[in-house]
């Protein structure tokens, strides 16, 4: 049996979580689409109702094995709920991943203790830690392809220390180490129990369909592409000090960097 063979066969044990997932993956697909595209209330509302039945699912599953990943995957339509509907105008752009990070660290806080997970479990350890830092510079490079498919804007004023250093900080905490908490951390964690071989890749989807706000589908691959790379890392390595900061690192290159020296 070829490995192709073997990553697309699908044990019993399996399947029935696989289909929920795949549910939601696309009711979340469906909502970001919507978002971005057509009416951004509807959108909204959709992310809305999508994050009450996860939780009420969630609620009904507690004595089944899909309840770990029925409450992590709350987190997609909570990030876009959070990202679109605090009172943030007027703020610089950059604050506000300073500002949507706070509820997402509590809600973090409080999902690690529902599910039991430790932050040794979830990746906030310090295994393979020369390998991490080897990881970590990888983001230099993926932030600047990025910069030439998104080309946005800079986040700060000018490039002086000045400017730079606190938005820098917000970008590597607030983006590079809590998504990735969130993503590699605790809904790969629980997608791992469920899904099993393909965790990483369900993780990566998730992660780019969010991405489909910059209305670029070479983003979209690119950053599933990404994903892959970081999900396979964290897996291997059982640790997300790595990846989290190359994604950080790859935002401070795309926001802060690039657009002043490119």
């Amino acid at each position: 049996m070829s490995m192709l063979s073997r990553l697309l066969e699908v044990d019993e044990d399996t399947r029935p979580a696989l289909r929920v997932a795949l549910g939601y993956l696309a009711a979340v697909t469906v909502a970001e689409v919507l978002t971005a595209f057509f009416e951004p209330r509807a959108g909204l509302v959709l992310h809305g109702i999508l994050l009450l039945v996860m939780l009420l699912h969630t609620a009904l599953s507690w004595e089944q094995p899909t309840y770990k990943l029925l409450l992590t995957l709350a987190f997609a339509p909570l990030i876009r709920l959070l990202s679109l509907s605090l009172p943030l105008a007027g703020l610089p752009l950059v604050y506000w991943y300073l500002l949507t990070s706070v509820p997402l660290f509590v809600a973090v806080l409080m999902a690690m203790r529902t599910l039991q997970f430790t932050w040794r479990s979830v990746g906030v350890n310090l295994r393979a830690l020369l390998l991490q830092l080897v990881v970590g510079l990888s983001g230099a490079l993926f932030g600047y392809i990025e910069y030439h498919i998104l080309r946005p804007a800079p986040l700060a004023k000018a490039f002086t220390w000045q400017q730079l250093w606190l938005p820098a900080l917000i970008l590597l905490v607030s983006t590079g180490f809590l998504e990735e908490l969130i993503f590699r951390g605790l809904i790969q964690q629980a997608t791992k129990e469920t899904l099993g071989q393909f965790s990483v890749l369900y993780v990566a989807a998730i992660f780019a369909v969010l991405h489909v706000g910059y209305k670029s589908l070479v983003d979209i691959i690119f950053v599933f592409g990404v994903a892959l790379f970081f999900g396979y890392v964290a897996d291997k390595t059982e640790s997300i000090l790595g990846v989290s900061l190359s994604h950080g690192l790859t935002n401070i290159v795309l926001f802060l960097v690039a657009p002043f020296v490119l």
